[in-house]
């Protein structure tokens, strides 16, 4: 080790509080690297073991290749592992009680796309050969027959078809294909091709790779090989081990090459590697991670810099005599970054492992959190990767080089006399260091000296108030950003004044009846109603339609306007309470020349796209004992059915349980379900059957995950069920985890501008000794000095404030006018977090200032005075 090195490791152990500042500033940045690139690696790893529970562990899938084609995919280099698919077809599910799932979907996978297709067995074993079958227990809860382990299954299989369609391939449906069916009838074709029974050999998990809307329900088989004919096709689906964007070039032309027909990638899972098509998709990634890695970068750099740029004003002289004594400008410069070097080597390590550690400690709090809230199987496991442990240390040392860069520069600039007479520091002219006579006036001479010392030492003045406005911005936007999340929770929300809905399925009208019944003596249940809905038209003159309706009209030149009408039907006891929410007496519905009397919902909440404002309008412009004549307009036919008429009985802007507000061109309508069921007697029975109507439960209850479970043991049939209640939780839970991160992310960028402002003033005001020994010497007082440094502080304090929270708001309102495309609500600035950041702005200043000052307070006059440097 050279003779400058040396030097430099002994100004370094000197200064222990500074040096101990750096590192301690450095093992921050780095932990926060390491965090953010080891939560990145393991967020990643999430999403992708959360695509393979849906997807299958899969990367490009070749359909339709023959025994031939198969060969030259396992040859070719793109392949690492490969598996084959045998799409055997579909079979009647004569037993199947739902009307959405009225097929068995027949698939064969080998060996190793038994371990790629995650499945998860309850009883039995995985098939051994293409005459056995393992079954999902859907099979088990959508049918009567208790299918068991050693019974057979006699099944005639075929293919889906679109209705009308030739008998060719590309017409054939598939598991991502919803069922074909018009008037409540299955309206698509399935061919009969082959009978074949199958042994149960066990009993799985329904997939959670099965699209929830395919109407076939799946039955897995084993595919071999060796038992294909050369004119069978299968599909084979290959992962591979190099992954980059070139994957979708080299499998297309592959698949070009061999007459492949066609191929598919796994989208859902190779954009979890980053291998994505989309380029926008890349750069918003990219970009994104980009922004958090210069933010902890920026605070990073300016606590680094800062401590290197007053380390090279402290040796200055130090310097100097080197330079004077035959020190190059290579080995001035060398010394500062040897002295980086030594900084990271210290911190750079433990800031690894800190990082490390706080993110898995992370983990292991939010992890409860996280599988009640996204509703997954595993939480986040940590991750760590070369590549995010070799990005956090290249951007580390990058940080430090820029941090000792232009120090390093201007130490090697530094000539012996200029070193020695500290020119460089001090290049101070009367108007520099010229203040406002009303800062004497008002706050006295002691204010005057602090802003004039703040003038003269603007560097320094400057980063700290760089790092102090770094800091506000930080935690404001943060802030209102996780504020602004629940906000918009709530909003999406609102108006679910429900905690369970249940839809009317496959369930006969015998059996809805029953779970009617049996629903309403669940003791947790505190409202329960129930609302038949129909979904009609009617047609309303110019004059009847609100502004901006009218304004449509008027531009296509139409004289009258089609309403969307829902008509809803409550049972009698919610009609009643009802009426009562609304204030209207039950005698107004009395049957008068047996009119139909209904409740029009006329002023609804409206967004304004023009103002961008939520504003409250006329849904139609109507009075009490008007009629509103119902009509269905056929669209595919474009022909108009008349239903019957309803009279207005009351207008109002209130809706009952279970009920939103409709959207402008939209219009609610209440009846009683006796009424409602007298409309629909009008109706005839071919145009009944082309309605889109709908039948539900709405419940409020004390315990509604307790009340869930509760009716689904109770029903015959699968009921499909929405609990407003757990979506709220869960919106909430991720507004929790989220929190956990951002406002961990803000602590740390905070403590990072709070090591740099200790650092900044304390090492301001221990090389100002001689200075505030001068300003004694010719009679300050200890009141006077104090008042000194409270004025510092305060300016400080003032000075970042004028900038943080001008920038804050701005950064702000970015923020809210981003989030009006799809919520509207008022911009409201957070008060208590402006004061929090006031408060606390001079809490850290004076807290420091005073650190600073109270380790020179008890120095000698005379000592200080004759003190060349610290």
């Amino acid at each position: 080790m050279n003779i400058v090195n040396k030097l430099t490791l002994r100004h370094l152990k000197e200064n222990k509080r500074r040096t101990l500042v750096t590192i301690i500033g450095v093992i921050i940045s780095v932990a926060m690297l390491t965090a953010v690139s080891t939560l990145i690696a393991s967020f990643m790893n999430l999403l992708q073991r959360d695509a393979i529970q849906s997807q299958g562990n899969w990367h490009v899938l070749y359909e339709n290749v023959d025994k031939e084609q198969l060969e030259k995919i396992k040859k070719d280099e793109l392949t690492d592992d490969l598996f084959i698919m045998e799409e055997i077809g579909y079979a009647p599910f004569e037993q199947s009680q739902s009307e959405n799932k009225p097929y068995l979907y027949v698939l064969g996978l080998d060996q190793q796309g038994f371990k790629n297709y995650p499945l998860q067995l309850l009883n039995g074993r995985l098939p051994k050969n293409n005459q056995e079958v393992i079954i999902s227990e859907m099979v088990l809860t959508h049918s009567d027959t208790q299918y068991k382990i050693g019974d057979q299954l006699t099944l005639d299989i075929g293919h889906r078809m679109e209705p009308n369609a030739k008998d060719s391939e590309e017409h054939y449906l598939t598991q991502q294909d919803s069922l074909h069916e018009s008037n409540n009838k299955i309206t698509e074709i399935l061919t009969n091709e082959l009978t074949k029974t199958y042994d149960i050999v066990g009993i799985m998990e329904i997939p959670k790779w099965e699209p929830a809307w395919s109407p076939g329900i799946t039955v897995l088989s084993y595919a071999n090989e060796d038992q294909f004919e050369k004119t069978s096709t299968v599909n084979a689906a290959i992962t591979v081990s190099k992954m980059s964007k070139a994957l979708f070039n080299v499998a297309e032309t592959f698949a070009k090459k061999n007459d492949i027909p066609s191929l598919t990638f796994n989208m859902e899972l190779l954009r979890y590697y980053g291998v994505i098509k989309d380029d926008t998709l890349r750069f918003t990634l990219y970009s994104f991670s980009a922004i958090i890695i210069g933010i902890i970068m920026l605070g990073s750099i300016s606590l680094i810099y800062n401590a290197f740029a007053i380390s090279v004003a402290e040796r200055s002289r130090h310097l100097g005599m080197l330079s004077s004594v035959g020190a190059t400008k290579k080995q001035k410069r060398n010394s500062v970054f040897f002295e980086g070097a030594v900084i990271g080597l210290v911190s750079i390590p433990i800031g690894v492992i800190s990082g490390i550690g706080g993110i898995w400690a992370t983990f292991q709090f939010i992890n409860p959190i996280l599988r009640e809230a996204i509703n997954i199987d595993t939480g986040l496991e940590l991750t760590v990767t070369p590549w995010s442990l070799l990005t956090a240390c290249a951007i580390s040392i990058l940080t430090i080089f820029i941090s000792t860069y232009i120090p390093a520069k201007r130490a090697s600039r530094m000539t012996a006399i200029d070193a020695i007479r500290q020119s460089e520091d001090i290049k101070l002219t009367p108007k520099k260091v010229k203040t406002s006579r009303f800062v004497r006036k008002i706050f006295g001479i002691e204010a005057e000296i602090g802003l004039k010392n703040l003038k003269r030492n603007k560097r320094r003045y400057q980063a700290t108030v760089f790092s102090l406005v770094i800091s506000i911005i930080l935690f404001l936007s943060v802030s209102f950003f996780t504020d602004n999340l629940q906000k918009t929770a709530t909003l999406a929300q609102d108006g679910i004044n429900f905690d369970l809905q249940i839809r009317q399925g496959a369930q006969t009208p015998e059996q809805w009846a029953r779970l009617y019944d049996s629903i309403q003596k669940i003791d947790e249940i505190t409202e329960l109603s129930e609302i038949k809905s129909a979904f009609l038209n009617a047609t309303a003159t110019k004059d009847q339609l609100p502004k901006e309706l009218r304004e449509d009209l008027n531009e296509f030149g139409e004289d009258t306007f089609r309403y969307f009408i829902n008509l809803y039907g409550l049972d009698e006891k919610s009609f009643a309470t009802y009426l009562d929410k609304i204030g209207v007496s039950s005698d107004v519905f009395a049957k008068q020349d047996q009119k139909i009397q209904a409740i029009v919902i006329d002023t609804i909440p409206h967004h304004d796209y023009g103002t961008g404002k939520k504003v409250i309008t006329k849904a139609i412009h109507t009075n009490v004992g008007d009629s509103i004549a119902l009509h269905f307009y056929d669209w595919e036919q474009e022909k108009e059915f008349p239903i019957g008429q309803v009279d207005v009985a009351t207008l109002t802007d209130e809706t009952p349980m279970g009920v939103l507000h409709a959207p402008l061109s939209n219009l609610n309508i209440f009846v009683s379900s006796t009424d409602f069921e007298a409309i629909l007697r009008q109706i005839k029975p071919d145009v009944k059957n082309a309605i889109e109507m709908e039948n539900s439960l709405f419940i409020k209850s004390n315990d509604p995950v307790s009340t869930q479970h509760n009716i689904e043991k109770m029903t015959e049939v699968k009921v499909s069920m929405f609990n407003a209640y757990q979506a709220r939780q869960q919106e909430e839970q991720m507004i929790l985890v989220l929190k956990v991160f951002t406002y961990g992310f803000i602590i740390l960028i905070a403590a990072i501008s709070i090591a740099n402002i200790f650092n900044t003033i304390s090492t301001s005001i221990s090389l100002r000794k001689r200075e505030f020994a001068m300003l004694k010497s010719v009679g300050m007082t200890p009141k006077s000095f104090n008042k000194m440094i409270h004025y510092e502080s305060i300016f400080y304090g003032l000075k970042a404030l004028l900038y943080g929270i001008p920038l804050s708001i701005g950064v702000m309102l970015l923020m809210f006018y981003s989030l009006q495309h799809s919520f509207s609500y008022k911009f409201e600035l957070p008060w208590l977090n402006l004061v929090a950041v006031v408060i606390g702005i001079f809490i850290i200043v004076g807290s420091a200032m005073l650190y600073a000052s109270s380790k020179v307070k008890k120095e000698n006059i005379i000592d200080a005075l004759k003190q060349e440097n610290i």
